[in-house]
């Protein structure tokens, strides 16, 4: 069994940052998944935000999140981090991490099988 466990979302002020981290745990390493970070908005799909392909290494990042947020991991502790900065209201969103063992179509969220259970972004102007 494999557990994602979200954390860092609060509510913060338009031009604002956070840092959100998601810990993969469960019987197979860390190494063995592909993972990332999807939104779902009220009355809107769930769509990718950002997502680390560990095939060749690429970060694929939605053109909303170019130049604002980023990715990184700390492999020792099995955790993916979004970094997110000069926040906007339009960011206010259910942000989840997901991961699956089977190399993905990078922003596709039904290619992802395993989800955390999420971690709310508020930003108000």
């Amino acid at each position: 069994q494999v557990e994602l466990v979200e954390s860092g979302g609060e509510s913060v002020q338009a031009g604002g940052s956070l840092k959100l981290s998601c810990v993969l745990s469960g019987r197979y390493p860390y190494r063995a998944y592909y993972m990332g970070w999807f939104r779902q908005i009220p009355e809107k799909g769930r769509e990718g935000v950002a997502v680390l392909y560990k095939r060749d290494g690429a970060t694929h990042i939605a053109d909303f999140a170019k130049g604002r947020f980023t990715l990184s991991e700390d492999r020792a502790t099995n955790t993916l981090y979004l970094q997110m900065n000069n926040l906007k209201p339009e960011d206010t969103a259910m942000y989840y991490c997901a991961a699956t063992p089977f190399a993905p179509s990078p922003l596709r969220s039904s290619d992802y099988d395993l989800w955390g259970q999420g971690t709310l972004v508020m930003v108000s102007s």
